[in-house]
């Protein structure tokens, strides 16, 4: 831990210090963007913690990279689409079926199928079930994305709102489908690159690996511990790179993605990465369904809401399975990271439900407290 967390962020800091003992997690990085910062910087990255309970486990540092799981929903695939419809490539009123007919052609006697469109799919109403675990099936990345086209809806679309991997594969897919790339490849040159996220990746060279924090030790699936490969085991299947899951990054990569959204869309470089208006429509929260707290890929404060009482109703976030998170108010503009390994040694572990509020309403009194030097 170095001196300058104790001193700008203490209470937060013994806040993940006690979850630690706690076993809510072996160890931690986060990081913030303060108002009036335009860029994150190292000293605004912090670690708590180890890689694992072991006493002589590695020390998590402030620039330990770990599995996003799906905070790649929003820095990968969302981003990505934000991309194509500044390009006018898509429509987000268009049915899925415009680019992916197989949707159709897969269950031909469920017309509602005709009906989702690239918005239902970002906002998670589009009728899809949720999570479905096609890794117990499907063999490879083709029979991942096959398996997601022939899914049945469990309701019509635009009536219900449910969190969904599904969407996000099928988006993923087209993506690639649109730019006749791979998600991976296109997202590292039009996202990245541009925003310097430079620790952020999918599948991490081998070289990595051991640096990583491990997120399970799976007995059930792949029979090993897992580190440095996507968690996620449909996004296994698929190879690692999913639209759902499977970047890696540290503490201050998401940060710069969150700068960006706070410059409505500018670059580092100060070329657009999107248009402000771009930025603005995916922020906005979803009309329908009624109960719905999703804008397009995002996720906005709910109540209760992991990103604590204190982000402004203009806020974005996500979370990740892994037990990461993502937060950023547009109103304020400020963002915060948190970065953890909470699914190791399993994932029954549920104790990071009632951390992050807690950090994050910690983090937003000690910003208001002037405790930031």
């Amino acid at each position: 831990m170095t001196r300058s967390a104790e001193c700008r962020f203490p209470e937060a800091t013994s806040i993940l210090k006690q979850a630690v003992r706690d076993h809510v997690f072996p160890g931690c990085a986060f990081a913030v963007l303060a108002a009036g910062e335009t860029e994150p910087s190292a000293e605004g990255a912090y670690a708590v913690g180890q890689f694992t309970y072991e006493p002589d486990a590695p020390q998590v540092e402030s620039g330990t990279i770990f599995d996003l799981a799906s905070l790649t929903k929003v820095l990968a695939t969302t981003a990505a689409i934000m991309r194509l419809y500044d390009r006018q490539q898509l429509a987000l009123h268009a049915p899925l079926a415009t680019w992916l007919p197989e949707f159709i052609s897969a269950a031909r006697s469920d017309t509602r199928r005709s009906r989702v469109t690239l918005r239902m799919l970002l906002d998670h109403s589009s009728g899809l079930p949720g999570y479905v675990r096609l890794f117990e099936s499907a063999k490879d990345r083709l029979a991942i994305i096959e398996a997601c086209l022939g899914q049945p809806l469990t309701a019509d679309p635009g009536t219900r709102a449910e969190y969904s991997d599904i969407d996000f594969i099928l988006l993923g897919y087209l993506v690639e489908t649109i730019t006749g790339e791979q998600l991976d490849s296109y997202c590292q040159r039009e996202v990245f690159a541009p925003l310097c996220m430079s620790t952020t990746r999918f599948c991490p060279e081998k070289a990595l690996r051991s640096s990583i924090p491990p997120t399970e030790n799976d007995r059930s699936f792949r029979h090993r511990v897992i580190q440095g490969e996507v968690h996620d085991e449909n996004a296994s299947v698929m190879g690692g790179v999913a639209g759902h899951a499977g970047i890696f990054s540290d503490a201050l990569d998401p940060l710069r993605f969150a700068a960006c959204m706070l410059a409505k869309g500018v670059t580092p470089s100060g070329s657009q990465l999107c248009a402000a208006q771009t930025v603005a429509l995916f922020a906005q929260r979803a009309h329908q369904p009624s109960s719905t707290s999703r804008a397009l890929g995002w996720d906005t404060p709910s109540v209760p809401s992991s990103s604590g009482s204190l982000f402004s109703r203009r806020s974005i976030g996500h979370l990740g399975f892994t037990g990461t998170s993502l937060w950023i108010d547009l109103e304020a503009g400020i963002a915060v990271t948190l970065l953890t390994n909470r699914t190791w040694p399993d994932r029954s572990n549920q104790a990071i439900r009632e951390l992050r509020p807690r950090f994050h309403d910690t983090v937003r009194r000690e910003l208001i407290g002037g405790h930031r030097k």
